[in-house]
Order: C-alpha cells, then structure tokens, then sequence
C-alpha cells in the first residue's frame, strides 16, 4: 500500500501542531506555577523581639526561605502581634497563624506531659540528649500522640538544646531551700509544682512580663533562661545577683509548630526542606548560644555589676526528690505522663550511662589552661 505526496505533506504538519502544542504546554506549566507566587506563611514567636530567642525564631524562618529558593516564605511576628504568648498554641491549631516558635512547656496548661519535653532533670541527659530520645528514643511519636490527645491541630518540631538555665535572679545569695520560701517567683511548668513545694509563691508570666513585675514588687525573684536573653531582657535592672544551676530545667528545647492543614497540604518536597531546616537551625542555634552567652555572661559582670553564685547542693538535692515525688503523683493521675516518663527513663539510662563512662571530665583542662596557674595565663 502506497501513501500519497499530499496525505504524507498532510501527515507532517499534524505531528508538527501536536508537537508544538506539547511544546507549548511544557512551558506553559512553570508559568501557571510562577504566576501563583510563594507560599507565604505568618508565625509569630513567644517572645519580645529583643529577645535571642526572637532572633532563632528569624533565624530559622531564614534558612526555610533560603532552602526552599523563596517558593515558601515565612514571615516572623513577635509576642503579642497577633496573640499573647501563652495563646500561641491554639492560634496555630486554629490557623489563625500558620506557625509558630516557642518552648512546649509554655502549653503546660492543655496537658502537663507536654512539660517532660524540658521540665526537670532529664534523668540526667541534657537538652541534646533528651531532643536524641525525641528523635530516636520514640519521644516524637509521643509528642503527636500527646498532641492529638488533646485536639490540638499542629505539627511539632522540637529543636535547639538549651544549656541548663540559672536557679534564677534574687535579692540576695540563696544559701538554703529555706530561702525560698514565701518568696514570689516566676517559673513556668513543672518547675511550678518544684517551687511550690519549696515553699515559693509561683507566679507564671511570659518572658517578656518578668522584668516589669519583678520592678513594680509583684515578683521577689525569677528565672528565665540564659545570659543573652536575660540582659537583653533587663534582669540586672531589677537584680543583681543570679544563682547558677539547677534542675529545674536541665535540658529544656526551642519548638519549632505548623497548623497541620496547612502543614499536610504543602508538596513533600517542601516538608523535606523544613525537617531538615530545623536540624540545621538546631546545630546552628547552639553554635551562636555557646558564642553570645559566653560573651554576655562576661558583660553582666563587668558593665552590669552581677555577681553569680553556684547555687548550692543542697537545694540540687532537693530538686531531684521534689520532682520524683511531683512525677509519681502525675503518673499516676495521667497515663500518658507515665508513658513518656517510662520511655524518658529507659533512653536516659543507656545513654547516660555511655556519657558517663565515654566522656572525659573537662574541669581537669580548664584548670589546667585557666586557673590560677594554668598555661594560658603564661602565653
């Protein structure tokens, strides 16, 4: 069978328009996307926005809109710009933000489990090792379940390890448990029934209402977090003397939230890029913490005038009884508590033990390089 010069001619020019329409869609496709925009999403932090804190909070939208090329776009509001810090939670469950950046222990109030993710001693794992049962140890699967538990709408990321948080800011040195009690003090979590069992009136407030209320005599003393934030904030406004130490909040994280709507309707590609965001912003966090409290923490006692204290053994000791007994008690009202304890426990017991047993006492070197005879002194 033979085909005709016209109907091969003919033939031709229909491959050539199907092609060139294909062609045409091809290029068409990126555009429809390009026409569309970014994905923007608004988050707002717990924090003031002199705040450190404030600055991982931008920070961390930062590297999100760095990975993704700006085809998500974060934008970073400071407390109290949509909502009150404490409100932070329902907000992003509502979708009336679409995120947000804070610490678990802040929603205390909905579930007091959630205060396990910072609250305490840890079992003596600090806040990288608590955010390593998190992530290996089944403490995340326990975070979705505690939030489902309690209809909460959000996608948690737990990150950033904080260094142990200070006793807090008084009027004079702590010596005892004794001198706790009776005083007005500001802590947030479990740290509340800690205090409380001390003897403490416990007063919870934002970060960003301490000062003020520790100005105007509503507060004898309080605890935040860490040198940076705590000068920024202007606790050596209102203090002058600061205890080092304790259990309260040993191994306490940042928390990175996402309305689940929102959270489950991006591309999975977009979902990769912002798991693997918050690890990079979580190392780098920690880098820029250990550079700017070390440096603040000398300025609070050169410029501010701050004298720190070790906060003494005794009250450690005491810290960890209270919280047993406060833990016991907790367990046994909530099933969930004692979950995520027994999970807690079992996770810190091999790799405490492994820290223990694996990593030299660094107290030998520093002396040995900066004590009063150490060899930096003579370089």
């Amino acid at each position: 069978m033979t085909t005709s010069k016209k109907d091969s001619v003919s033939s031709r020019r229909r491959f050539l328009k199907v092609a060139a329409a294909g062609a045409a869609a091809t290029v068409a496709a990126p555009a429809i996307v390009g026409a569309q925009g970014p994905i923007s999403m608004r988050f707002q932090s717990t924090w003031p926005s002199k705040d450190i804190f404030h600055e991982y909070a931008l920070d961390y939208a930062k590297t999100v809109n760095d990975m993704t090329g700006g085809d998500l776009k974060i934008d970073v509001l400071p407390a109290g710009a949509v909502v009150p810090a404490f409100g932070l939670i329902d907000a992003v469950s509502k979708g009336t933000l679409d995120g947000g950046h804070g610490v678990l222990v802040y929603h205390y109030g909905k579930q007091n489990a959630l205060a396990l993710w910072g609250s305490g001693p840890g079992y003596a794992m600090d806040a990288n090792m608590l955010l390593a049962w998190h992530r290996w140890g089944g403490g995340k699967e326990l975070l979705a379940k505690l939030y489902a538990s309690v209809g909460l709408n959000v996608v948690s990321f737990p990150y950033g390890p904080m260094a142990t948080q200070p006793l807090g800011w008084f009027k004079k040195p702590v010596t005892s448990v004794d001198d706790l009690k009776g005083l007005k003090y500001r802590t947030v979590g479990i740290s509340i029934d800690m205090f409380t069992a001390m003897g403490a009136a416990v007063n919870a407030l934002p970060g960003g209402e301490i000062v003020s209320a520790m100005d105007r005599g509503l507060l004898d003393a309080a605890e935040f977090n860490n040198a940076s934030s705590d000068r920024l904030l202007g606790f050596a406004d209102v203090s002058k003397v600061c205890m080092l130490q304790s259990y309260h909040q040993n191994a306490e994280q940042l928390e990175i939230t996402f309305n689940k709507t929102k959270y489950d309707a991006l591309p999975d590609k977009m979902k990769a890029i912002i798991a693997n965001a918050v690890s990079a912003a979580s190392q780098e966090m920690q880098w820029k913490a250990i550079d700017r409290y070390s440096q603040d923490y000398i300025e609070l006692q050169t410029k501010d005038k701050v004298k720190f204290y070790k906060t003494p053994d005794s009250i450690l000791k005491a810290q960890l009884e209270i919280y047993d007994e406060i833990v016991k008690k907790k367990s046994a009202d909530n099933p969930l508590f004692k979950e995520i304890v027994e999970s807690q426990i079992a996770f810190a017991r091999r790799a405490t033990q492994w820290e223990q047993d694996t990593l030299v006492n660094r107290k030998m070197a520093f002396d040995y390089y900066f004590g009063p005879k150490g060899t930096a002194k003579k370089t």
